[in-house]
């Protein structure tokens, strides 16, 4: 009797179309029996950063909205311009929402709305399409590219993640797929603010080629993490933290959808408190604080002091601009002489007029004696 009271309570699964079988994060997330029964990301609208989406495909049929192009200024971002990987921004949103209605593309948040933005140019590019993701309602942010950096996030990527923060969006970012190679910092994954996220096998193994760096947050599925092109073909084969940054991306929209009061900086936290211990013990530079786990983020308590990475980083760097800010810019005060260099100017001034008064007195002398001197000579 008991049981079949609790059974009764149990809200209904979701009903979508079965992920293909490649999909093998769908067991380990236990998507459809655990995750989709409470959150499939109604509701919220991720944005997609990248090289555009084939919004005609019947798997993204009907959830991708018109966004824009920073490339060219031109066009609303429904059409994937990138040959190198036969589209790369579709495959990421499928990833995110597919609706399994074409070869059977299924997205972890099926629920939700993308909003593609176009921008691959570089920094700039980026920047201008975080700000306006953020304009356009994006809650989520994905951004599923990098480029290795000597120098460090620059300041319009700076301020651009601050304006997402700062209006309630968070962004998450591929880690980078080098860190068997030269293992360089990437761009934006490191710059402070962002969610970058590292890559997993099957079995929890990180990536070999997953970067080795102290931003690494999390870590997601990224082996044989395939999607469709942007032809709407199935690639099982796809291996990298693109795929990872957005399986995360629809995890955030999960959050969002189940708690659409919760702040961005709640909901990171949530995801960073709740990801599963993998890899080397404890923290680590290639997967983080672990393996995002949906169910867990979803349902776990998360104390309101639990680690925070992402958002501290970003505090601390808030806080170390300012500072520097405000000494280059504090003016210099001019000293007013103290009561020592009164003294000492009214002794100056002392001396040099009993010189002067000397001065005066001999030349009286001294004039004179030359005219006793000249009369003398007159007399002779």
């Amino acid at each position: 009797m008991v049981i079949s009271s609790v059974l009764t309570m149990m809200p209904p699964a979701y009903s979508a179309p079965r992920p293909r079988a490649e999909e093998w994060w769908f067991g380990t997330w236990d998507i459809q029996s655990k995750v989709w029964p409470i959150s499939t990301g109604k509701g919220v609208t991720v944005a997609v950063i990248d090289s555009g989406v084939n919004a005609n495909l019947p798997d993204l049929h009907g959830v991708v909205e018109s966004g824009t192009d920073v490339e060219t200024g031109k066009g609303d971002g429904r059409a994937d311009i990138d040959t190198l990987e036969n589209g790369h921004g579709t495959a990421m949103a499928a990833l995110i929402a597919g609706q399994g209605s074409g070869v059977g593309m299924v997205g972890v948040a099926p629920g939700a709305r993308i909003l593609p933005i176009r921008a691959q140019g570089g920094r700039a590019e980026l920047a201008d399409g975080i700000r306006y993701a953020v304009d356009h309602g994006a809650e989520v942010i994905n951004v599923s590219q990098g480029l290795p950096d000597f120098i460090g996030c620059d300041n319009k990527t700076k301020s651009a993640v601050s304006y997402a923060l700062e209006h309630d969006a968070v962004i998450v970012a591929s880690a980078g797929n080098d860190g068997n190679g030269r293992n360089v910092p990437e761009w934006p994954g490191e710059c402070p603010g962002v969610l970058a996220v590292g890559a997993v096998d099957h079995l929890f193994s990180p990536w070999v080629k997953t970067q080795r760096q102290p931003y690494v947050a999390v870590a997601a599925p990224g082996v044989r993490a395939g999607s469709i092109d942007r032809t709407g073909k199935f690639v099982p084969d796809w291996d990298g933290t693109s795929q990872a940054s957005a399986l995360t991306s629809s995890v955030v929209a999960l959050v969002r959808s189940k708690f659409p009061n919760m702040r961005a900086r709640q909901v990171v936290q949530r995801i960073v408190a709740t990801a599963r211990d993998v890899g080397p013990r404890g923290r680590d530079d290639l997967t983080g604080y672990g393996l995002v786990r949906p169910y867990h983020a979803l349902v776990d308590k998360v104390a309101s002091d639990a680690p925070n990475p992402v958002f501290s980083a970003w505090e601390s760097a808030r806080a170390a601009a300012s500072t520097h800010a405000s000494a280059v810019s504090k003016p210099q005060i001019e000293q007013s002489p103290g009561p020592a260099y009164a003294t000492k100017r009214r002794g100056t001034l002392a001396i040099l007029m009993a010189v002067g008064i000397v001065a005066g007195v001999a030349a009286v002398a001294v004039c004179a004696l030359i005219r006793v001197r000249n009369r003398r000579r007159v007399s002779r």
